[in-house]
Protein backbone atom coordinates (compact mmCIF):
# COMPACT_ATOMS: atom_id res chain seq x y z
CA UNK A 1 0.00 0.00 0.00
CA UNK A 2 2.85 2.39 0.89
CA UNK A 3 4.46 1.78 -2.52
CA UNK A 4 1.22 2.74 -4.29
CA UNK A 5 0.87 6.01 -2.34
CA UNK A 6 4.53 6.86 -2.98
CA UNK A 7 4.13 6.02 -6.66
CA UNK A 8 1.04 8.19 -7.10
CA UNK A 9 2.70 11.09 -5.26
CA UNK A 10 5.87 10.86 -7.38
CA UNK A 11 3.88 10.63 -10.59
CA UNK A 12 1.83 13.72 -9.69
CA UNK A 13 4.94 15.69 -8.69
CA UNK A 14 6.80 14.71 -11.86
CA UNK A 15 3.88 15.76 -14.05
CA UNK A 16 3.52 19.09 -12.24
CA UNK A 17 7.23 19.93 -12.36
CA UNK A 18 7.83 18.98 -16.01
CA UNK A 19 4.89 21.11 -17.11
CA UNK A 20 6.46 24.32 -15.77
CA UNK A 21 8.13 25.55 -18.96
CA UNK A 22 7.53 29.25 -19.57
CA UNK A 23 6.20 29.49 -23.10
CA UNK A 24 5.46 33.23 -22.98
CA UNK A 25 9.04 34.08 -23.96
CA UNK A 26 8.15 33.06 -27.52
CA UNK A 27 5.35 35.62 -27.76
CA UNK A 28 5.72 38.93 -29.58
CA UNK A 29 4.35 40.60 -26.45
CA UNK A 30 7.19 39.48 -24.15
CA UNK A 31 10.69 40.94 -24.17
CA UNK A 32 13.70 39.29 -22.56
CA UNK A 33 15.57 41.26 -19.90
CA UNK A 34 18.48 42.01 -22.24
CA UNK A 35 16.09 43.83 -24.63
CA UNK A 36 14.54 46.08 -21.99
CA UNK A 37 15.65 49.72 -22.14
CA UNK A 38 17.63 49.07 -25.35
CA UNK A 39 17.33 50.93 -28.63
CA UNK A 40 15.49 48.84 -31.21
CA UNK A 41 14.65 49.45 -34.83
CA UNK A 42 11.02 49.46 -35.94
CA UNK A 43 9.68 48.44 -39.33
CA UNK A 44 6.27 47.64 -40.74
CA UNK A 45 4.96 45.07 -43.16
CA UNK A 46 2.14 42.76 -44.15
CA UNK A 47 1.76 39.05 -43.44
CA UNK A 48 1.83 37.11 -46.72
CA UNK A 49 1.34 33.62 -45.27
CA UNK A 50 1.33 31.68 -42.02
CA UNK A 51 2.26 28.11 -41.19
CA UNK A 52 1.72 26.37 -37.83
CA UNK A 53 4.94 25.07 -36.23
CA UNK A 54 6.16 23.77 -32.87
CA UNK A 55 8.82 25.62 -30.91
CA UNK A 56 10.99 23.38 -28.72
CA UNK A 57 12.05 25.14 -25.52
CA UNK A 58 15.74 25.12 -24.65
CA UNK A 59 15.06 23.64 -21.22
CA UNK A 60 16.26 20.10 -21.03
CA UNK A 61 13.86 17.54 -19.67
CA UNK A 62 16.17 16.26 -16.92
CA UNK A 63 13.37 16.43 -14.36
CA UNK A 64 11.12 14.36 -16.63
CA UNK A 65 13.92 11.84 -17.17
CA UNK A 66 14.67 11.47 -13.46
CA UNK A 67 11.00 11.43 -12.50
CA UNK A 68 10.26 8.82 -15.14
CA UNK A 69 13.16 6.66 -13.95
CA UNK A 70 11.95 6.81 -10.34
CA UNK A 71 8.36 6.01 -11.25
CA UNK A 72 9.42 3.27 -13.69
CA UNK A 73 11.74 1.75 -11.10
CA UNK A 74 9.02 1.73 -8.47
CA UNK A 75 6.53 0.21 -10.87
CA UNK A 76 9.06 -2.41 -11.97
CA UNK A 77 9.88 -3.34 -8.37
CA UNK A 78 6.26 -4.35 -7.78
CA UNK A 79 6.63 -7.13 -10.37
CA UNK A 80 7.74 -10.53 -9.13
CA UNK A 81 9.96 -11.13 -6.13
CA UNK A 82 13.62 -11.50 -5.28
CA UNK A 83 16.06 -11.25 -8.19
CA UNK A 84 13.22 -10.94 -10.73
CA UNK A 85 11.93 -7.87 -8.91
CA UNK A 86 15.39 -6.26 -9.07
CA UNK A 87 15.64 -6.90 -12.82
CA UNK A 88 12.11 -5.58 -13.37
CA UNK A 89 12.95 -2.47 -11.31
CA UNK A 90 16.05 -1.79 -13.43
CA UNK A 91 14.13 -2.33 -16.65
CA UNK A 92 11.30 -0.14 -15.37
CA UNK A 93 13.76 2.63 -14.47
CA UNK A 94 15.29 2.58 -17.97
CA UNK A 95 11.90 2.54 -19.71
CA UNK A 96 10.59 5.19 -17.30
CA UNK A 97 13.57 7.46 -17.96
CA UNK A 98 12.98 7.23 -21.73
CA UNK A 99 9.25 7.87 -21.32
CA UNK A 100 9.90 10.73 -18.87
CA UNK A 101 12.33 12.42 -21.26
CA UNK A 102 9.87 12.11 -24.14
CA UNK A 103 7.07 13.52 -21.97
CA UNK A 104 9.30 16.36 -20.76
CA UNK A 105 10.33 17.22 -24.33
CA UNK A 106 6.69 17.26 -25.43
CA UNK A 107 5.66 19.46 -22.48
CA UNK A 108 8.43 21.92 -23.43
CA UNK A 109 6.93 22.49 -26.88
CA UNK A 110 4.97 25.62 -27.69
CA UNK A 111 2.49 26.14 -30.51
CA UNK A 112 4.18 28.56 -32.85
CA UNK A 113 3.59 30.17 -36.20
CA UNK A 114 5.94 30.84 -39.07
CA UNK A 115 5.12 34.27 -40.50
CA UNK A 116 6.15 35.21 -44.02
CA UNK A 117 6.18 39.01 -44.01
CA UNK A 118 6.62 41.49 -46.85
CA UNK A 119 8.30 44.55 -45.35
CA UNK A 120 7.51 48.06 -46.59
CA UNK A 121 10.96 48.23 -48.19
CA UNK A 122 10.02 45.25 -50.42
CA UNK A 123 12.13 42.69 -48.54
CA UNK A 124 10.47 39.39 -47.58
CA UNK A 125 11.37 37.77 -44.26
CA UNK A 126 10.24 34.79 -42.20
CA UNK A 127 9.81 35.00 -38.42
CA UNK A 128 8.81 32.21 -36.03
CA UNK A 129 7.18 33.06 -32.72
CA UNK A 130 4.35 31.94 -30.45
CA UNK A 131 1.05 31.50 -32.29
CA UNK A 132 -1.67 34.11 -32.00
CA UNK A 133 -5.08 34.18 -33.68
CA UNK A 134 -4.33 37.74 -34.83
CA UNK A 135 -1.64 36.50 -37.25
CA UNK A 136 -3.55 36.15 -40.51
CA UNK A 137 -2.51 36.78 -44.11
CA UNK A 138 -3.10 40.42 -45.01
CA UNK A 139 -2.64 41.71 -41.44
CA UNK A 140 -0.41 44.76 -41.05
CA UNK A 141 2.39 44.14 -38.53
CA UNK A 142 4.96 46.13 -36.56
CA UNK A 143 8.39 44.54 -36.13
CA UNK A 144 10.83 45.59 -33.42
CA UNK A 145 14.35 44.32 -33.86
CA UNK A 146 17.41 44.43 -31.61
CA UNK A 147 20.21 42.21 -30.28
CA UNK A 148 19.62 39.67 -33.06
CA UNK A 149 15.95 39.05 -32.20
CA UNK A 150 12.68 40.33 -33.59
CA UNK A 151 9.18 40.68 -32.16
CA UNK A 152 6.14 40.87 -34.42
CA UNK A 153 2.79 42.35 -33.37
CA UNK A 154 -0.33 43.07 -35.37
CA UNK A 155 -1.07 46.78 -35.77
CA UNK A 156 -4.72 47.64 -35.08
Amino acid sequence: MFKRITLVTLLAATTAITGCANSDVYSGDVYTKDRAKQVQTVSYGTILSTRPVKIQADENSLIGTIGGAVVGGLLGSTIGGGRGSDIAAAGGAIAGAAAGKAAGDKLNQVDGVELEIKKENGESIVVVQKASPTFVPGARVRMTQGNGTINVAVVN
